[in-house]
């Protein structure tokens, strides 16, 4: 059978010959002339123009580039990029490849733009990434400005922003796209979605006379014009000067001074402007950023259409508008779920629905206020605000465990759609009530307050109890597995009631502290209280580790494999660890091994799974000597400070009221530190799940349905059970990580957003001082000055005795890292999330809610962190 070979792709193509619909095309013309092409097919006004192919750009340099990359291995990005420019410059343009060119291009002037066929993509931009030059007369000139863009491709920028991405070299072309220019009386930038807030339906619109490229290049303050959704211009601000680029009549451009206070751009053009953006939002789908010109006879060009790639997708929910917290921010974990982990926790949140006595319909779905976008977990508290008493409940909990969303959330109370509609708590109470009452909870709280040693015994057993009790039979059925990690999430809901009271008896005793103190207490005192806390089950995994570190210094073996192999070679490698590291590191797993950073995530790896953040952090413990920094020595210290802190408050308060004040303190002692139980029975069910659903792997990779048993984390319960055994999941896999991927490159996740793509937070001030400090939450007293060490993902992080760890929030999994850490700035978080808690218990000044620490940060050497006021004060620059 003979097979008929491909069409050769034209040197030159014109636009409106260019199929936008065909797979092959953005290999061909790159994703600049693909999208203008669409425009042109849907009718808009686009200049005519033509494509300079990607089989032109192969023809030319194809050749000498794969030489060259072949050769590259790991050479550094900067030096790869100027190799590369000089190769373009100095190949000569095929002969064919300058007639097609010198053949098809418009007479007159023209503009010669870069189309590579990794650009204007719905995941990556790579805006600014190429060349453009405007008003080249000639084709001697054109063909000049063709191979300055093919160039362009391997500029230092271009080159780096591809390998921050991942992106292979040899894998990207360039096409140049050559249309009649625009002599243009206005041009700027039309955002079809507001990229500030995230706002769909409102355009944004940036102006100025002459080219848009000094809008582009930011040469220029523009004029500034926002048009709402229902059409009506909602804000415009004057443009403040700067210098505009216009047109040479010859050929070339010129730049001049912008004047402030000119006439601005008409009322009809905004509105012109705004409705061709919405057509152009139509055609692709997706909210997009658009380039425009207005010539002389008032003629309004689309000159570029790319999608705005910052923009958070939409939350799901109900109709009307709606309020979503972010329950990945909350919990510190930012890097999307896989979808075995949302499948997860929509099973989860079914159970704690039923507990609370909602019906969901759907328990692989979850209850109605759980929604999911890009990869990330929402809830839904539209009901909850519309509630007096969900109000204050939300902003109770919220202003402890994540100030920063209190705040935000505040911010949006006077909007009609949130007025309260519930006043009377009568219906609350209720259902508090009945959980109360079926737990028995309020005499267990008293139990606990009288007899905490018991109280603790109890709640651990009833964990290890229950932990009994998860795991299937060792010959079950792959349906019998889906169906047991099914019942896990069902009945995870019915423990934590159980091992609540102790905690709580605990931060009851705490606030009965506070109110019985008044102002006697200082800033920072009860929160010395609470450091080095017992029978925190975080903390007791830390300080095991730790002690393993100090056992294995003393194995000359042990400590050459951690600090001269890398820990992700020495996991891969555990059967060459020195016996001592296998034993201690083995049985520290065993204990221990169920937790993980981002251990909510059920499809996130456990660290018995792979111990290389285990390994990174031992080799960090086994360089530090110190024995006054030593972690369990500065634990201790805490604890001595919390009863010496206890003693003075009681003194303080006169003999009756110190009493119960020091009786109180120690009882929160002896009963907070279990606070970490229930996030640690999570985590055990999580475990036990994710153990479950590596058996249904691995039965599915048997059967020639999965290519490994990992991939199926990558599919939801329902998937992975499929009735059918010849469903084959691959291509769906493939599919579902390559998504994954896309969303683990995202750097902004919004705390709080709106279903219409609002995120508030981006119009809220940040309430810094304005004396270069930031500001955020006091979560830890005492102050610290050292060097900035900003990290955001633990895996392999390194820290050095006395760095400030800088970072967008914690679990359970980033507190290793503590033990060493001079001092903690976090974005997220509030006095009682996790991070706050676990900085007290380790006497670590600390403050939390820190906007934009990780990116304000990033260039400055040396922090001052007061833990008591809340202040993170810069001291010197990199």
């Amino acid at each position: 059978m003979t097979t008929t070979p491909p069409t050769p792709t034209p040197l030159v193509l014109t636009l409106d010959a260019i199929d936008p619909a065909d797979p092959a095309t953005l290999g061909r013309v790159g994703g600049k002339a693909a999208n203008l092409a669409a425009l042109v097919r849907a009718g808009l006004p686009v200049p005519d123009g033509v494509c300079v192919t990607t089989a032109a750009y192969r023809a030319a340099v194809g050749s000498a580039l794969d030489a060259l990359l072949a050769d590259a291995g790991a050479t550094d990005t900067g030096v790869l990029a100027e190799k590369a420019r000089d190769v373009v410059l100095a190949v000569p343009v095929p002969d064919d490849v300058a007639a097609a060119v010198r053949a098809a291009c418009p007479d007159g002037l023209v503009a010669v733009r870069s189309s590579a066929t990794a650009e204007d993509l719905p995941d990556a931009s790579f805006a600014g990434q190429q060349d453009t030059y405007l008003n080249v007369v000639g084709a001697d000139a054109v063909l000049a400005a063709v191979r300055r863009c093919w160039a362009s491709l391997w500029t230092d920028r271009a080159v780096a922003y591809r390998a921050a991405r991942g992106i292979d070299h040899a894998a990207v072309t360039l096409a140049v796209v050559v249309q009649r220019m625009v002599d243009a009386r206005w041009a700027g930038v039309l955002f079809t979605a507001d990229p500030v807030s995230g706002r769909r339906g409102q355009a944004v619109i940036d102006a100025a006379p002459g080219l848009g490229e000094s809008v582009v290049s930011g040469s220029v303050d523009p004029e500034h014009v926002v048009v709402a959704p229902d059409g009506t211009i909602a804000e415009r601000r004057a443009g403040t000067g700067g210098t505009v680029v216009r047109a040479r009549p010859g050929g070339g451009t010129a730049t001049e001074a912008h004047a402030a206070g000119g006439a601005g751009l008409p009322a009809a053009d905004v509105h012109g402007l705004a409705r061709l953006g919405r057509e152009v939002e139509e055609l692709f789908g997706a909210p997009q950023d658009v380039e425009w010109a207005i010539d002389g006879d008032g003629t309004r060009w689309l000159t570029q259409a790319r999608p705005i790639t910052t923009l958070y997708p939409l939350v799901p929910g109900r109709p009307g508008l709606r309020l979503f917290l972010s329950a990945n921010v909350a919990q510190g974990v930012f890097r999307p779920f896989t979808p075995a982990g949302i499948s997860a926790a929509r099973h989860l949140g079914s159970g704690v629905a039923g507990l609370l006595g909602v019906a969901v319909d759907d328990p692989g779905q979850g209850p109605p206020m759980l929604a999911e976008a890009g990869g990330r977990l929402f809830v839904d508290i539209t009901d909850v605000l519309r509630s007096r008493v969900g109000r204050a409940g939300a902003a109770a909990l919220l202003g402890v465990m994540e100030r920063r969303s209190a705040e935000v959330i505040a911010t949006q109370l006077d909007r009609p759609e949130f007025s309260p509609t519930r006043r009377s708590p009568l219906p609350a109470l209720r259902r508090v009530g009945r959980i109360a009452l079926r737990y028995r909870i309020p005499p267990a709280v008293v139990g606990a307050w009288l007899r905490p040693a018991r109280a603790r015994d109890r709640a651990l057993a009833r964990v290890r109890a229950a932990e009994a009790a998860l795991p299937a039979p060792a010959d079950a059925t792959r349906a019998e597995r889906l169906e047991r990690v099914r019942w896990m999430f069902a009945c995870f809901a019915l423990v934590p009631p159980r091992i609540a009271p102790a905690p709580l008896a605990g931060f009851l005793a705490l606030g009965l502290a506070a109110r019985l103190l008044g102002d006697r207490a200082r800033p920072g005192e009860l929160g010395t209280v609470l450091r080095g806390l017992p029978h925190n089950v975080t903390t007791e995994m830390d300080l095991a580790l730790w002690d393993l570190a100090v056992r294995l210094r003393d194995d000359p073996a042990t400590v050459a494999a951690l600090t001269g192999t890398a820990p992700a070679d020495l996991a891969a490698e555990r059967d060459t660890w020195p016996p001592a590291l296998a034993a201690g590191l083995g049985a520290f797993l065993a204990v221990h091994g169920r937790r993980a950073v981002a251990e909510i995530d059920l499809g996130v790896p456990r660290w018995s799974d792979d111990p290389t953040h285990l390994l990174g952090v031992l080799a960090n413990y086994v360089r530090l000597t110190d024995a006054v920094r030593a972690p369990d020595a500065v634990f201790a210290r805490g604890a001595a400070e919390a009863e010496m802190v206890i003693a003075a408050l009681a003194r303080r308060s006169g003999v009756l009221r110190g009493r119960l004040v020091a009786h109180a303190l120690h009882r929160t002692r002896a009963l907070a530190g279990l606070r970490e139980l229930p996030k640690y029975w999570l985590v055990t069910v999580l475990a036990a799940a994710r153990a479950e659903l590596a058996a249904v792997g691995a039965d599915l990779v048997a059967r020639g349905l999965l290519d490994d048993a990992d991939d199926v984390y990558f599919l939801d319960l329902a998937e992975a059970g499929q009735d059918r055994d010849d469903t084959d999941r691959r291509a769906l896999v493939r599919a579902r990580r390559d998504a994954h991927a896309r969303e683990l490159r995202r750097r902004h996740v919004p705390r709080i957003v709106l279903s219409d793509g609002t995120e508030p937070e981006a119009l809220v001030a940040t309430g810094d001082p304005g004396d270069g400090a930031l500001v955020g939450v006091p979560a830890s007293a005492g102050t610290v000055t050292g060097p900035v060490r900003v990290i955001t993902d633990p895996q392999g992080a390194h820290l050095e005795p006395g760095d400030v760890l800088v970072c967008p929030s914690t679990d359970p999994g980033w507190t290793p890292l503590f033990l060493t850490a001079g001092g903690l700035v976090m974005e997220m978080g509030g006095s009682n999330s996790h991070g706050a808690v676990v900085a007290r218990e380790y006497g670590l000044p600390a403050v939390v809610g820190v906007r934009g620490a990780v990116d304000r940060l990033a260039a400055v050497a040396t922090v001052r962190v007061d833990g008591t006021r809340g202040r993170v004060e810069p001291q010197d620059s990199r």
